[in-house]
């Protein structure tokens, strides 16, 4: 299991990269029709599976295919937005994913208590709905030249000219390191959190609750704190965010029942709800339009580089020590926030994520 998820890991590492390469090249449209059929095919196959070296395979390949979507997704919405609207723009995308999330797990346990190969097969059909509706629905690109089609082949070497000029502009590399300080922090939510409640005597349905206290805040409240977030300074905005992550998460070390880890939950979700929208809107900003797409890889890269790393990291930490773990993650937070914190770059990352009203 550890080794197909390791392969599924580094299957979402890869793709946000390629995905946001592909956006800029074949367009948004294609890339999330190309991602979500390739998805749907993916899991099909994983359903049927046999032996070790199959499975993982197959499991890198649903990681891959399945996630290189999302740069195109979120460029597009920045194509297809005023700067001033992109926040709220951000903070209904992630309503909609959440809601998602909220769904998801019910109906999946529901199906695999009758098959799992229906559990596989229910998420291949949404997949390809997903791509009929991006096919039918989305903005179609001019058709591709063949210079189009070179490109995609040249994705080696773009992608490493595309990384080291996101990573010379200073403000963006600035954002990037704070934001995986902050998902760093995220993934223990996903891993160690639930392990922490357990050694502290609490139900497996108490991280439950927990979990879901976070989806509901996301769905009730992150849409109209956007429209006040976007009135403010983005930089400071996200540094407040990154704070708040790093506090909720600095909590739990001192939670002892449900209710003070649903306290360290909530002050993790704002902080998550007001940086989370700001942040993929400061992307969008600092990138130039062409690269928009590559721009949006490279900061999906900090949630894959977080993703392979944190759990282990955070699980080693706290079997070392339990509090050290959430110690750690508070001092995470706060360097992200203070990394923000610091004087804006010449292209005026602080200016207001949306007009004054």
């Amino acid at each position: 299991v550890s080794l197909a998820l390791g392969a599924f890991g580094f299957g979402h590492l890869l793709s946000t990269t390629v995905g946001g390469h592909l956006a800029d090249t074949l367009g948004r449209r294609r890339t999330i029709v190309a991602s979500m059929f390739g998805a749907a095919g993916s899991m099909l196959l994983l359903s049927s599976a046999h032996g070790l070296v199959a499975l993982t395979l197959l499991t890198f390949l649903a990681g891959f295919v399945g996630e290189f979507y999302r740069p195109a997704a979120t460029a597009l919405l920045a194509d297809l937005t005023l700067d001033e609207d992109r926040i709220t723009a951000y903070a209904a995308f992630r309503f909609a994913i959440n809601a998602g999330w909220a769904v998801g797990p019910a109906v999946a346990g529901f199906v695999a208590q009758h098959s799992y190969h229906w559990l596989f097969a229910g998420d291949a059909a949404t997949s390809a709905l997903f791509a009929l509706i991006a096919l039918a629905g989305l903005p179609r690109e001019a058709r591709s030249s063949p210079g189009n089609w070179r490109a995609v082949w040249r994705a080696p070497q773009s992608l490493i000219a595309a990384g080291r000029q996101a990573l010379d502009d200073p403000p963006f590399a600035r954002l990037l390191t704070a934001a995986l300080f902050a998902a760093l922090v995220f993934m223990q939510i996903f891993t160690v959190l639930g392990v922490d409640m357990r050694a502290t005597g609490l139900p497996e349905k108490a991280y439950g609750a927990v979990l879901a206290l976070n989806g509901v805040l996301i769905v009730c409240f992150e849409i109209p704190l956007s429209t006040v977030t976007r009135r403010c300074p983005a930089q400071r905005v996200i540094a407040l965010g990154y704070g708040l992550i790093g506090l909720g998460a600095g909590w739990f070390a001192c939670s002892q029942s449900t209710a003070h880890y649903a306290l360290g939950m909530a002050l993790f979700t704002f902080g998550e709800m007001i940086s989370m929208p700001t942040t993929m809107a400061l992307v969008s900003r600092l990138a130039p339009s062409a690269m928009r797409g590559r721009y949006m890889g490279v900061y999906g890269l900090t949630w894959g580089l977080a993703l392979t790393a944190g759990p282990p990291v955070g699980l080693a930490l706290f079997a070392w020590n339990y509090a050290t773990v959430w110690a750690v993650c508070l001092v995470a937070g706060i360097a992200g926030a203070l990394i923000m914190l610091r004087r804006a770059g010449p292209r005026g990352t602080d200016a207001p994520a949306g007009p004054r009203l």
